[in-house]
């Protein structure tokens, strides 16, 4: 069994980054661009309106596309354009890191989302609808948009914003109704409090390992933002944006079992939202460790050829609101394989059937298997 090649080049993550008028989305926005943790950004939109854009006005512009310095793009599109200016931001010469799609103005939240699983673009990989919540409009919000239910239902992260300008009671009131729009129990989405938008970019984005001398004008970072705010006096809750959430790490010497990995992926647990990491499935398939990408309930592997004399582990970081780390870390380890098979232990008939649940969440162009997967989603 040998399963298809991966891309030569990362696939970069299209975060779609929805939220009614007045809910904060845009400052959200402007604070991932300001806090970029040295990634370059790309952001499409069709309302520059409040976009902070140093030295520039621009409101409006369908079909343009303009800088906004550092490494950073904008365009302005139609919804029938997006996959236009998807093919120009992920080409080379734009060298980004993360893509973000403000949902205002294009189409409704989930039909992005399978504008983007249904996407032929090699280049891309979904990384999640983020919903922003203003917590203190909140039944407002839903009396006049009740398809806010539905959003809520299908995103992967909720961001309830301005949650400075509630009590705990009615903050926590509001977290219950909106994990009871989930669909079910694991698909609810992973729910992070906040105030002006402040949430840290690793929720939703990878720092980019890149040296700063690639940059010749570098933006402002997280640490930097969080130095300039403690500077202006700032009350100092910004400086524990991590705290809104948790991160679990897990790394395991013995091969994972699939199937039993494959069921923990599929029972995953309520605010679990994101899963990063790579996979040794050991006789499973000798030739390959497999990235794992997870968001909400997307999921991707991605089988990648060990490097030579490249330790054989597992290692996995999770990332969520409300988690049980020690819950987390048993039943992950539950799933390692009882003992190691041999360097030499042949691939039977039984190894490569546990496989399947694995292989059929491996992008493969026009693969039916996948788009089933990713209608799924």
């Amino acid at each position: 069994m040998k399963p298809s090649s991966p891309p030569r080049r990362q696939q970069i993550p299209v975060v779609v980054l929805a939220g009614f008028l007045g809910s904060g989305k845009t400052t959200l926005l402007n604070h991932l661009l300001r806090n970029r943790a040295g990634n370059r950004i790309g952001v499409i939109v069709n309302d520059f309106g409040s976009i902070e854009i140093d030295a520039m006005t621009v409101s409006g512009q369908v079909g343009s596309t303009v800088s906004l310095g550092n490494g950073c793009l904008c365009c302005a599109v139609d919804a029938s354009e997006l996959d236009t200016f998807l093919e120009t931001l992920t080409g080379p010469a734009a060298r980004l890191d993360v893509i973000v799609i403000e949902a205002s103005g294009l189409a409704e939240p989930q039909e992005l989302v399978r504008m983007l699983l249904a996407s032929e673009n090699p280049h891309i990989v979904y990384g999640g609808l983020v919903e922003v919540v203003d917590a203190a409009e909140f039944d407002a919000t839903r009396e006049r948009h009740p398809e806010i239910d539905r959003h809520l239902a299908v995103a992967d992260l909720v961001v309830l914003n301005k949650t400075d300008r509630v009590q705990n009671a009615e903050r926590t009131r509001i977290q219950d109704v909106i994990a009871g729009t989930g669909e079910s129990a694991s698909g609810a989405a992973a729910v992070i409090c906040a105030t002006y938008g402040r949430i840290d970019p690793e929720l939703l984005f990878d720092p980019a390992l890149r040296p700063d001398s690639e940059e010749k004008a570098r933006q402002l970072t997280f640490e930097d933002l969080l130095r300039e705010e403690r500077d202006e006096g700032d009350d100092g809750h910004a400086r524990h944006l991590h705290a809104a959430y948790d991160s679990v790490s897990f790394s395991a010497d013995v091969p994972m079992n699939p199937r039993r990995l494959m069921e923990f992926l599929d029972s995953r647990p309520q605010g679990l939202y994101r899963i990063k990491g790579f996979v040794d499935f050991g006789v499973g398939d000798r030739a390959n460790k497999y990235a794992l990408h997870a968001v909400g309930r997307f999921l991707r592997f991605d089988p990648q050829p060990w490097k030579r004399d490249e330790p054989r582990r597992t290692q996995l970081v999770l990332i969520g609101s409300g988690l049980a780390p020690e819950a987390l870390g048993k039943e992950l380890a539950d799933c390692r394989e009882s003992a190691a098979p041999g360097p030499d232990a042949p691939q039977d008939a039984a190894h490569e059937r546990s496989m399947w649940g694995v292989l059929r969440y491996v992008q493969r162009p026009g693969d039916d298997a996948w788009r089933d997967a990713a209608d799924e989603a």
